[in-house]
């Protein structure tokens, strides 16, 4: 132990697109064979970091990393110093957008700026290859002295096997290791079946004789049943307040190992995913940075009403909100949630995937919005209706703990990985393999698809909307996701990918929970033969058409059905493509090749 032991919390993030420049020859293997994803589903990684983290002097926790790594430096008098590992190889591998990567450097440039308030340095360090960022960093940390590293837990399997690696090297350096659940309310392996409920996290860690009889609820809405159940029984173990860490010695920028570190600079960019400019200032515009914009923009969702001005590519924190206590849009929430047409929605994805805003924060402000000592959770209520979309992400990233496959690009429901898409994302060893999947250019069906010019006025919305913001109201996600997979017959991880690359709010869980609900290949789905109209889905999504007059201006003069499904001769006159599609034909597709995998 050196002298001046040190803690370090660090917050380990990797997690993009296609090989660009420096990382070109950098292509993994994004779909395992369902050989590969069945051993791991047999052996789940999370379940060997829980152990690798019992056989450390410290276990798994709740709460926040940095808050526990605070008091524990309070504690034993010694300096804090956080790290951030930005990993550009994972961020090819996952598919991670610019923007997202963007909106996380703009954070952490506004989180070192206030942590040296305190005089705790935030060091962010760029490593590649991904495959010894665990050596990078517990070296890194045992030259600054460091005796005990906190990191809030990742759960997807890339991240789960170097949190492994970081325990295992940890481990023989003689530093602790804390991970700590903070992503969601109530951690993965809590929530089981009615005849499983005696197990928790630490009895699935232990017996692991007992991991192929636990059934983790597939389905969500007895899931969603027994989160509000647990997290009311315990509310106070579940949506605790951490403390905000406390500053440091103001000799830590004195100290020859740590002043440097207050002066590193959070980079502009990382190399190959870059923002044009133009799209840098927009991001900035409609996404603000910070903690504090997370919390006001939260506040307005609470308190204030929905406004027309607000549904399209603007500040979500404009002026000219109007508070109101009885039709605030969290009030009205179960009514018009699905709603593209308005700010129906709080728009807080990006900063609750990307760490900027807890979930437990959002659960906390709608008891103290009515001054309830229990979360509502039901159905019939504005308030309820909203928890329960902050417990499906809960639901996913369990999803993903207990079926590690789903991050490996398979379906859930393997008997669908037979299902004959018109675009393959195959495995390369697989029979089924497409040539067409590592082409460089889109086909001319996908190419339209993206660019928002099918024919069908929601999908062309919707797509145009996510190119020029990066992000765009969920039912329209469901809507074109539906249509990529249902109508065009699509692979459904052509569109995940898509999603990825694009969105600001990219997160795996809901993105590919999402995607396999809309394809009916995953947990709890859209069934195969409940396939969405477009157009009737429209009308109730759309009811006023200004979603769509607002991002498909060629349609600008038309109203109701026209706009909606417009005519053969208004689309021509108004220089408007005719449908990609016949939706009824599509339909009968579907059902066939769904109904029979395997067939044409």
């Amino acid at each position: 132990m050196a002298k001046h032991a040190r803690d370090s919390n660090a917050q380990l993030s990797p997690s993009n697109k296609r090989s660009r420049t420096t990382y070109a020859i950098f292509s993994p293997n994004k779909v395992a064979t369902q050989k590969a994803a069945a051993a791991v589903d047999a052996d789940p990684p999370f379940l060997k970091l829980e152990a690798a983290i019992e056989d450390s002097v410290k276990n798994s926790a709740k709460g926040e990393a940095l808050s526990l790594a605070s008091s524990q430096a309070q504690e034993q008098e010694l300096p804090l110093i956080v790290i951030f590992a930005l990993s550009p190889q994972d961020y090819i591998a996952h598919d991670r957008s610019a923007r997202r990567i963007d909106f996380t450097l703009r954070n952490l440039t506004k989180l070192k700026t206030s942590l040296a308030d305190l005089n705790i340095p935030l060091h962010t360090i760029m490593h590649t290859p991904r495959r010894t960022m665990a050596d990078r960093i517990i070296s890194m940390i045992a030259d600054f002295g460091c005796t005990s590293l906190y990191a809030n837990m990742e759960y997807e399997v890339d991240e789960l096997r170097r949190d492994l690696k970081v325990c295992e090297l940890a481990k023989y350096e003689g530093i602790q290791t804390t991970f700590v659940h903070n992503k969601c309310i109530v951690e993965p392996g809590v929530i089981l079946t009615k005849d499983n409920r005696s197990y928790s996290v630490r009895n699935w860690t232990r017996d692991k004789s007992a991991v192929s009889d636990i059934n983790f609820s597939k389905v969500y809405s007895p899931y969603q049943r027994s989160w509000l159940k647990e997290l009311n029984s315990n509310i106070s173990h579940y949506l605790e307040e951490c403390p905000k860490p406390k500053p440091n010695s103001v000799s830590t920028r004195k100290d020859e190992k740590f002043a440097a570190l207050f002066d590193t600079p959070i980079p502009n960019a990382v190399e190959g995913f870059e923002l044009k400019e133009a799209d840098s200032k927009k991001m900035r515009e409609l996404f603000p940075e910070g903690e504090e914009s997370a919390a006001e923009i939260l506040q307005r969702f609470l308190t204030t009403k929905s406004r027309t001005s607000q549904f399209g590519a603007v500040n979500p924190l404009a002026p000219g909100a109007e508070k109101s206590s009885k039709a605030s849009r969290i009030l009205t929430y179960d009514k018009d949630r699905d709603r593209a047409d308005r700010d129906s929605t709080s728009r807080l994805s990006v900063y609750l995937s990307s760490g900027v805003l807890s979930i437990r924060e959002c659960v906390r402000a709608t008891m103290k919005l009515f001054d309830s000592n229990e979360v509502e959770g039901g159905r019939n209520s504005g308030i309820g209706r909203w928890v329960q979309e902050l417990a499906w992400r809960d639901f996913y990233t369990c999803v993903l703990v207990s079926y590690p496959r789903v991050s490996m690009g398979r379906p859930f429901l393997e008997k669908f990985s037979a299902v004959v898409w018109e675009d393959h994302q195959a495995p390369e060893d697989s029979e089924t393999a497409d040539k067409h999947l590592n082409r460089e250019e889109d086909g001319e069906v996908l190419r339209r698809w993206k660019e928002g010019t099918t024919g069908v006025p929601i999908v062309d919305a919707t797509m145009r909307c996510i190119k020029e913001m990066g992000w765009v109201h969920n039912r329209m996600r469901m809507i074109t996701a539906m249509f990529l997979t249902k109508d065009l017959m699509f692979d459904w991880r052509v569109g995940e990918r898509y999603f990825m690359e694009q969105l600001i709010d990219g997160d795996l869980a809901s993105n590919n929970g999402g995607w396999q609900w809309s394809a009916s290949t995953g947990v709890d789905p859209c069934p195969y033969f409940r396939i969405f109209n477009p157009y009737s889905q429209s009308t109730k999504a759309d009811p006023t058409g200004d979603f769509i007059r607002h991002w498909v201006p060629e349609l600008s003069k038309l109203r109701g059905t026209d706009l909606h499904n417009p005519s053969e001769s208004a689309a021509k006159k108004l220089g408007y493509p005719l449908p990609i599609v016949n939706h009824a034909e599509a339909r009968s597709r579907a059902l066939r090749r769904f109904k029979n995998p395997g067939e044409q």
